[in-house]
């Protein structure tokens, strides 16, 4: 990724923001809601869902089974509103974006998990994801620390990983029960090293292609902060 295209994302993602949370950051801002306090509801909802994914919620019923995508939004959004919030208040601390950061990984982990244990991917795939989704964020925290401005870069970052997976499970779900009301059963596939339970052939490409995702954004991250970085000491070096 090229500075001007991490420009270019940079700058839809503001444009996305200003557009579509604008209202409900004045509410929560109106009524008091620190920015912590949005991170912890997120990572509450966040859990909830992951405990439904565990227990095989999504295939509980036709209507019941979207408890969870909506679920799942709210704590995307929540991710969104808690950084709106401290930049329009002012209230932006390093502590804040300290526990911000954790809360992250912390619902990233127990999601992966309750994918994991609701068999929608295999153990030894959910542990890939979860060294792959860590490392994305570790190359940027260490990144950040060289001095390098890491924001935007990466196909694949935190409410890309968010979207992707909730229309990933929307797919699962339309497709999942609109062929079992068709032909009597859901059309499934099952592939042990991928999933430990059939899933529609939406989830098992949509997943696949997320995993690969997550590897491309890797070494993006990593391609950028060395090419940066070279280019920072060859310019200590010119001076």
């Amino acid at each position: 990724m090229n500075e001007i295209e991490d420009i270019d994302k940079r700058t839809r993602q503001r444009e996305f923001s200003n557009r579509f949370i604008d209202l409900p950051v004045k509410f929560l801002i109106k009524h008091n809601i620190t920015p912590n306090r949005i991170s912890f509801i997120g990572l509450l909802f966040t859990s909830v869902a992951s405990l439904l994914l565990a227990i095989y919620g999504l295939y509980f019923s036709l209507w019941l089974s979207w408890i969870i995508p909506a679920i799942l939004s709210i704590a995307g959004a929540m991710d969104l509103f808690d950084g709106e919030v401290a930049r329009r208040t002012e209230s932006e601390t390093q502590s804040g974006a300290f526990l911000d950061s954790n809360l992250d990984r912390l619902s990233d982990a127990i999601f992966i998990l309750g994918l994991i244990y609701g068999g929608l991917i295999s153990y030894i795939l959910g542990y890939i994801i979860l060294f792959l989704v860590i490392m994305i964020s570790y190359i940027r925290s260490r990144a950040e620390n060289e001095g390098i401005d890491m924001e935007g870069v990466g196909f694949m970052e935190r409410a890309e990983r968010i979207l992707f997976i909730i229309f990933a499970i929307i797919g699962e779900l339309i497709f999942y029960f609109i062929s079992d009301l068709s032909f009597g059963e859901p059309i499934t596939i099952f592939i042990p090293f991928i999933t430990s339970v059939p899933v529609s052939p939406v989830f098992f490409i949509s997943i696949i292609i997320f995993t690969f995702g997550l590897i491309y954004t890797v070494f993006q991250r990593l391609g950028y902060t060395f090419k940066t970085l070279k280019n920072l000491n060859q310019n200590d070096i010119d001076i």
